[in-house]
């Protein structure tokens, strides 16, 4: 419980206020009596003998620290069940604050903060025993009137012992999207562990946008968006640098804060300067600098180290070096590579050694004969001879039977052109099967989806009549994310793409025939435009564009060729991911906030926006889809304080006395993008079955019959069902 205002703590110290809450404790600004001062204390909630004993003994590590770029800590004592630091109080604004009143921070200002910060860090780290801070975020980050910075919040820093033991403490904090992974777990924290939290702070202060999360992205379920993709201002050299210092595995980071500090400065080109003579433009003096304790932070308590409370105090038992998810996965794919290329060179040299025996004319026909296990070779059935093709028919790319999505017959070793002249090949003579009277799913059964089988992602059209495939788009720099027109005989879609993405920088819209032909772009504007849906009437494309500095929803009107910008975010607020209502009156779309995601719904003009599903900052809600009758929406939720795989949600359309999603009991590993077939009774997907890479799924409404679309050692996603004809 927090101290109330005017009480006095260890008869010296009367708490003015509150400056922030955490899971760890308080913070308060506080008068010393004594010396006529004010000053900040750090309330500890771990009371523990273990951590009783452990906070003495780093206390009087930490007041023995003097850096320029560091407040002072200079006593410690414990109030009731409550532990608390007494450090300088710094005075100013924290860079939470100076990013929520002037936006993203100049590279100029991030290079000051991030030399600052490495300076305070290199002395921590090279203390003996080395300190690590282990929650640097904007609001740890301390800017004074002078716009003197300083690294503040001493409440989590541990003592490290050395490179084969682990810190010395039970407690560990995750601040989502600045915390390392191996924070999360019991792998060993070093200072390679502050650096990647630095990088992520000036991500941030730079983009607007936390970074994905590291253990996310360590279980490769998320990937770190280029820096420079949220910021086109920011220099090749400083995303280079700050994308660096975010490396999942420890080893690929810069390895000191010294480091990283001379990769900040070369980015433009700045010279050192003494510790603590990097300033920034100070804050106004208006600058509001009282506000709630920022990020979310999740403390988890480890297991105690030891039950004597006389003895040394013992480090926990965390000793084994981080290695990502990902970096072991891609070590045995490699060993399984190596593995089958030993098999094929064996299979190879077997097939070498036999051609002499079992092709006719290599041996000479006395010698075939005077071998008696081949004597019966000589009077078996000779292989027809195949007419190659002449040389001006295209080579075929692929194995798989490609077909139209009609049921017309297409000779073999056609080709098709498209309009930037390249040519789709087809491989064999197919025809497709006559559609039945009532296909499953409407649309005569078929999806249209993006999948990088040819190499670069390219949009196909499926059957799930037969194993049917047809490629619809050839190009150059990819395709993905497709949307049917209401009549079902036009397409959609986004390029350049080179894979399964939130945003697509410099991308721009096509419109394409379901044949493959008549290929016609839309206009664009610089920035880039992406997540295309097409209105149930076929008279307008909703999309989402970066063209305003950040992603905003546009409606594109087909008669007129113009679009108009229909949200208008505020500072971090971003709109993405619109879905038309069936009746085409709604629109349900994403909002991105801070790092968290939110599901809204409003008019088709932009009007009347409203949230309608609040899950709390823990959970991010994306990617919504309207049901056939217009009565729910479905949408994904994936943790963001902690891993987990996403899964489907369901709320209603029209009913806002509850504004709380229900999880479907879908069981598959993971599941994302769904989207209902025309008729209601059957959704596609992006999932991921057991041992596989990402594939389009099918299944019912009720979760049954889950069936891969085309199922290959490819990556296939952006599902879309055709509406009936």
């Amino acid at each position: 419980m927090a101290v109330e205002k005017n009480v006095l703590l260890h008869n010296r110290y009367r708490v003015i206020e509150i400056l922030g809450q955490g899971g760890m404790g308080s913070v308060y600004q506080a008068l010393d009596e004594n010396l006529g001062v004010t000053v900040a204390l750090k309330e500890n909630l771990f009371t523990t003998d273990e951590y009783s004993r452990q906070f003495r003994l780093e206390a009087v590590i930490l007041a023995n620290l003097r850096h320029p770029n560091l407040p002072r800590v200079y006593d410690h004592f414990t109030f009731g069940e409550q532990q608390y630091l007494v450090m300088d109080y710094i005075e100013g604004e924290d860079l939470r604050q100076r990013m929520e009143r002037v936006g993203n921070i100049s590279e100029e200002d991030a290079v000051q903060i991030g030399a600052s910060i490495c300076d305070a860090l290199t002395y921590l780290h090279t203390r003996k025993p080395p300190i690590l801070h282990r929650d640097i975020k904007p609001g740890n980050v301390k800017i004074t009137p002078e716009g003197h910075i300083f690294l503040v919040d001493f409440g989590l820093a541990k003592v490290y012992q050395d490179t084969t033991q682990a810190t010395s403490t039970g407690a560990r904090a995750m601040t989502p999207g600045y915390s390392p992974p191996e924070q999360y777990g019991t792998a060993r924290t070093d200072p390679r562990t502050d650096i990647y939290s630095l990088g992520a702070t000036l991500y941030a202060s730079l983009s607007g946008i936390i970074p994905e999360d590291g253990l996310a992205r360590a279980m490769d379920n998320a990937q770190l968006t280029p820096l420079r993709k949220r910021n086109t201002r920011t220099s090749r050299r400083m995303a280079a640098a700050i994308e660096k210092a975010l490396a999942v595995d420890p080893s690929d980071r810069f390895q000191t804060a010294e480091d990283f500090k001379a990769a900040l400065l070369n980015a433009k080109s700045k010279t050192q300067q003494i510790p603590g003579g990097y300033t920034v433009t100070p804050p106004p003096i208006h600058a509001e600098v009282l506000h709630d304790a920022g990020e979310d932070v999740t403390q988890v308590e480890t297991p105690p180290r030891s039950k004597n409370k006389t003895g040394p105090v013992h480090p926990t038992v965390d000793e084994q070096p981080f290695v990502s998810p990902l970096k072991k996965q891609k070590e045995r794919e490699r060993k399984r590579r190596f593995a089958l290329i030993r098999f094929v060179f064996l299979l190879l040299v077997l097939l070498l050694a036999a051609i002499p025996f079992f092709v006719p004319g290599v041996l000479p026909s006395n010698v075939r004969a005077a071998i008696p296990f081949l004597g019966f070779l000589n009077t078996a059935t000779p292989t027809p001879t195949v007419t190659p093709l002449p040389s001006s028919t295209p080579t075929p790319t692929r194995t798989a039977t490609s077909v139209p999505p009609t049921a017309t017959r297409r000779p073999a070793n056609t080709a098709t052109a498209t309009t930037n002249g390249s040519i789709l090949p087809v491989v064999t003579e197919t025809i497709s099967p006559t559609p039945s009277p009532t296909p499953m799913g409407g649309g005569n059964g078929q999806i249209a989806f993006a999948s990088d089988r040819l190499g670069v992602p390219q949009i196909f059209l499926a059957s799930l009549m037969g194993d049917e495939v047809f490629q619809i788009t050839n190009m150059p720099e990819g395709a993905c994310q497709p949307s049917w027109s209401p009549s079902g005989d036009r397409l959609v879609f986004v390029s350049p793409c080179s894979g399964n993405e939130e945003t697509y920088t410099e991308s721009s819209l096509y419109i394409i025939n379901s044949d493959g032909s008549n290929q016609v772009p839309l206009p664009t504007s610089p920035g880039g435009d992406f997540d295309p849906a097409w209105s149930p009437d076929g008279n307008s494309i909703a999309f989402t564009s970066l063209r305003a500095g950040q992603m905003e929803i546009f409606i594109h009107d087909l008669a007129a060729q113009s679009s108009t910008q229909i949200t208008r975010g505020a500072g971090n607020v971003e709109s993405h991911q619109a879905a038309w209502s069936p009746d085409g009156s709604q629109i349900v779309y994403t909002v991105k906030r801070l790092g968290v995601s939110q599901i809204w719904l409003m008019n088709k003009d932009g009007t009347a926006p409203q949230q309608i599903v609040r899950s709390g900052s823990a959970f991010s809600d994306y990617l919504p889809a309207w049901s056939p009758d217009g009565s729910f929406i479905l949408f994904n939720q994936r943790c963001v304080t902690t891993f987990c795989v996403p899964y489907i949600m369901r709320v209603s359309a029209t009913d806002r006395s509850s504004q709380q999603g229900t999880r479907l009991p879908f069981g598959a590993d993971a599941i994302e993008d769904v989207e209902f077939s025309f008729d209601g009774f059957w959704l596609v997907f992006e999932g991921q079955e057991t041992g596989r890479n990402k594939d389009v799924l099918y299944m019912t409404a009720s979760g049954a019959s889950r069936t891969p679309l085309a199922p290959l050692e490819s990556v296939d996603f952006d599902p879309a069902w055709r509406p009936s004809p």
